[in-house]
């Protein structure tokens, strides 16, 4: 991963945004809600991001590119782009999280402690939702054949914990 300073006005409102949100000090469920409705405002396009390369994704996998850590690790944004077909194993998180589809289209499967799939979505450009523990088992992928790209900011500083990752299930 590689970290960039935020040089956009819609990135520096992101973050202020979220700061905004996180100072709240509600629960989990209810920050991931706040922080939502601050990526909804400020939703980046892929080019205020990312550079043009940065965009075509790796055939070997996703690729997370750091965008943005709150400086006392209370929040982390990343970009993810995601070549066809690319898929994320099943999995949980350490904290809340939320994403929202800035390309293309991300599918999402959600299952049960049981691992039972108990919801999928498409989620299209513009769209973003949020979730915390429990109740955050998901796969993602690119089940379209263009690249998708979304921005995902995680309640913890995930270049120093290394993942927002808590369990893989497959």
């Amino acid at each position: 991963m590689t970290t960039t300073q935020l040089a956009t006005s819609t990135l520096t409102a992101l973050v202020d945004g979220v700061r905004t949100a996180i100072g709240k000090h509600a629960d989990w469920h209810d920050t991931a809600g706040l922080v939502a409705g601050e990526l909804r405002r400020h939703l980046p396009g892929p080019d205020e991001i990312m550079t043009a390369e940065e965009r075509l994704g790796s055939a070997d996998g996703y690729r997370s590119r750091t965008l943005y850590v709150e400086p006392d690790g209370s929040f982390s944004i990343i970009a993810l782009v995601w070549r066809p077909g690319q898929v994320t194993r099943i999995h949980d998180h350490v904290t809340w999280c939320v994403f929202g589809v800035i390309q293309g289209v991300e599918h999402e499967d959600l299952y049960d402690s049981d691992l039972r799939l108990i919801g999928r979505s498409d989620n299209h450009v513009g769209e973003v939702s949020g979730f915390a523990p429990p109740g955050d088992i998901h796969r993602v992928h690119n089940t379209s054949d263009s690249t998708a790209i979304s921005i995902h900011i995680y309640g913890t500083d995930v270049t120093r914990i290394g993942s927002s990752v808590r369990r893989y299930y497959d």
